[in-house]
């Protein structure tokens, strides 16, 4: 009696209509066999013309997101733009809970896939922008990917504090009218320079420097010439700085003190001698030297 080959076809297996596309992929499988009882995966792929989407195999093969956070990657690259993705709308849309959407986010935004910036709007109101990028690291080719944009109105930069301008001498006696003869001085420096335009708080800071050196017997003339005098030709950063420094290291020394002079001479009034009616000086009536020599007076 006759055994039949298992492994050998009856007749000649016919093609499946479903299996005559043209985009076919060959089956795959594992085992030895390439029938239906290998328990491989295979695939019946038709090509899309409408209503798709392309998602790279980076993402819907990750070694590492969970299965939750690449459906949703997946289901994020889907939508157009505009689309709200926030916890609430995803929760609303899937049976998964808050919970685990948002770690399923935060998954995404660790592995590059979503990016949320925060920014303020017109009106004053935060809101945050979620950004999907379908390639990680690589940055986009055209113009309707999603970029961050800056805040509407951005925080105002705060200044580094203005350093301190170097002390100046202090005159004796600061009078009112040495104060404002050294105000004048500098208010005018800038006829001499326009980069030697001074602020008040600049000149108040300077003008008891300059009156130190009017203290000390030196011309307002000879005070703008010490200040004005060779200065850099390339632009003044601080000329307020460049000044007080000039006065201090500059400053001339106290004037000399003048000789010791004699008392001027005391002069008497005329008198008329009492002997020979001539004048001459005395503190008092009486005669005149010659007379009294010529007479002396008796005892």
């Amino acid at each position: 009696m006759g055994t039949q080959n298992p492994s050998a076809p009856a007749r000649a297996q016919s093609r499946i209509a479903g299996n005559n596309h043209p985009h076919r992929r060959p089956r795959t499988g594992s085992g030895s066999g390439s029938g239906s009882g290998s328990g491989g995966l295979e695939h019946d792929h038709t090509r899309h013309t409408t209503r798709f989407t392309v998602i790279g195999n980076h993402l819907a093969q990750h070694p590492e997101l969970s299965l939750l956070a690449i459906g949703l990657g997946a289901h994020i690259q889907s939508l157009p733009k505009g689309a709200r993705v926030d916890i609430k709308t995803l929760a609303a849309r899937f049976p998964e809970g808050p919970t685990r959407i948002a770690a399923a986010l935060r998954e995404l935004e660790a592995h590059g896939y979503l990016r949320r910036v925060r920014e303020r709007i017109p009106g004053g109101r935060i809101v945050t922008r979620t950004i999907s990028c379908n390639q990680p690291g690589r940055q986009a080719d055209h113009g309707d990917a999603p970029v961050p944009v800056r805040p509407a109105h951005p925080a105002p930069k705060k200044r580094a504090p203005r350093k301190p301008l170097p002390a100046v001498p202090q005159p004796a006696f600061l009078s009112p009218t040495l104060l404002q003869t050294a105000t004048d001085l500098l208010a005018d420096l800038r006829r001499h320079d326009p980069r030697l335009l001074l602020s008040a708080c600049d000149t108040s800071h300077l003008a008891p420097g300059v009156a130190a050196w009017l203290e000390r017997d030196v011309n307002p003339t000879a005070v703008r010439h010490a200040l004005t005098a060779d200065l850099p030709p390339e632009s003044l950063r601080r000329p307020a700085a460049l000044l007080a420094h000039r006065l201090t290291a500059q400053l001339p020394p106290p004037p000399p003190f003048g000789a010791a002079t004699r008392p001027p001479a005391i002069q008497h009034p005329l008198q008329n001698c009492d002997g020979c009616d001539r004048a001459f000086r005395a503190p008092e009536p009486g005669r005149c030297r010659d007379c009294r020599t010529r007479c002396p007076s008796p005892r």
